[in-house]
């Protein structure tokens, strides 16, 4: 990378933000620069649309976690939720910091045996796993099976050649306040089985009596992007009603939100590991195993997408339009679930922000909107505009659409940069043609 130029001092309304990740800065050019690196120089090298991370945010997330649950006496696996940033390049780092792996597809189960992970510490979640996808887990040795439904059940029987440790998903009938796509604990849900209705006691029995099938333990999620702790209390004393000698495991989920604002405010690791800790000593005693599946607030802050604006078109009276380079098919929460985001002109991060303005997608949907009245600094063509908090399930559900090529993957460290992921060519919207 090239050497920063010298600009002077300037105010810094990044550094501690909890939206961007840690040690984020404004530079001396008045540039964004993030693990080292400026941001303005990574768009101008690697191109935009572009996922830009801070690995050693990453890494601290995960110690956290780790630091935060290491006092369960009945011990502890803190699992990657991996299907908020499936790459290869993220299951490795996430193995080296010691964490297990909850994946959700045979392609996740794939990508964490590529990236090293010890199969024993992989688990193995889906609500409609094929055959295939259970005995490729099954044969790869993974530590658990969840089984979702009686249908999986009695197809798990059929298949294994081998008995398996397994959890049993339970639906709590908790729901928290969060959007109702991400809500998973309530008892109309396609996930797992329900409490309320009997369903999880009867396939307890139907368990415990199966040959091929070890059950030790329970999981539960009741969603995500939490703020509020009490569910959680609620959710591990609903499982209490279906202990007994045999559970040795208890899987509390995930869901922690994190801060897409400068707004928000959610809990800390460690009053959100302190309440599950209690909770599951509580209720089924201190020597069971703790389980938890962050992924969000791992990976969420740790990343920023960085744009090139290509239009600024001003509607009198109405509107202001910020058009970049990229829009749904690299982030499609804003359309999905209506989230919100704040946004910077990475050229000029330290200066006021002005009137604001609505940044707009490339696709040709009216409805490809990534932040709506976002406060920036007098926007012009050619700019690297920056979204932060886009490090959960943008590059996980990134597509095509219009025919785009997906945007590269970038690790940052102490001012270097690498791609991780390479960005997609015209040539790669071909490659599976026959």
């Amino acid at each position: 990378m090239a050497e920063h130029g010298q600009a002077g001092a300037v105010a810094d309304p990044i550094a501690g933000s909890p939206v961007y990740p840690g040690g984020s800065r404004v530079n001396e050019r008045g540039h964004l620069e993030i693990a080292g690196c400026d941001v303005v120089e990574l768009a101008e090298e690697f191109g935009t649309p572009a996922y830009i991370y801070a690995e050693a945010d990453m890494r601290a997330r995960a110690r956290a976690y780790r630091s935060a649950f290491e006092s369960s006496r009945g011990g502890y696996e803190v699992l990657f939720a991996s299907k908020s940033l499936p790459c290869t390049a993220a299951y490795r780092l996430f193995a080296e910091e010691g964490l297990s792996v909850d994946v959700a597809s045979g392609g996740e189960l794939h990508m964490a045996l590529q990236a090293g992970f010890d199969p024993a510490r992989i688990h193995m979640h889906g609500n409609n796993k094929s055959d295939e996808e259970i005995l490729f887990a099954a044969r790869s040795g993974v530590g658990h099976l969840i089984l979702d439904s009686f249908d999986e059940i009695e197809r798990c029987e059929r298949l294994l050649e081998a008995p398996q440790d397994v959890l049993i998903r339970v639906t709590p009938g908790i729901k928290p306040s969060t959007h109702t796509y991400v809500q998973t604990g309530q008892l109309d849900s396609k996930f797992g089985f329900g409490l309320e209705d009997g369903l999880a006691a009867k396939a307890i029995e139907r368990v415990l009596a199966s040959d091929l099938l070890n059950l030790t333990g329970l999981h539960a999620h009741i969603g995500s992007q939490i703020f509020e702790l009490e569910p959680y209390t609620l959710a591990i004393r609903a499982l209490g009603e279906l202990a007994g000698g045999w559970c040795r495991i208890v899987n509390v989920g995930g869901g922690l939100g994190i801060a897409y604002t400068a707004e928000d405010e959610p809990p800390s690791v460690e009053a959100y590991a302190e309440v599950k800790l209690r909770g599951v000593a509580e209720v089924f005693g201190e020597d069971v195993r703790v389980l938890v599946e962050p992924g969000r607030s791992l990976v969420g802050n740790a990343g920023v997408t960085a744009y090139r604006v290509g239009t600024v078109k001003e509607i009198p009276s109405i509107r202001t339009y910020v058009a970049v380079d990229g829009g749904m098919s690299d982030n499609l929460r804003p359309m999905l679930y209506g989230s919100r985001y704040e946004a910077l002109i990475a050229d000029r991060a330290a200066e006021s922000a002005g009137s604001p303005a609505t940044i707009a997608g490339m696709h040709c949907e009216s409805g490809d909107i990534i932040v709506r009245d976002a406060m920036l600094a007098s926007p012009a063509v050619g700019d690297v505009l920056v979204t932060p908090a886009t490090g959960a399930y943008g590059y996980a559900m990134a597509s095509n659409y219009n025919g785009v090529p997906r945007p590269p993957v970038l690790f940052c460290r102490d001012g270097d940069a690498r791609v991780v992921v390479r960005r997609e060519t015209y040539e790669d919207l071909t490659a599976r043609d026959v």
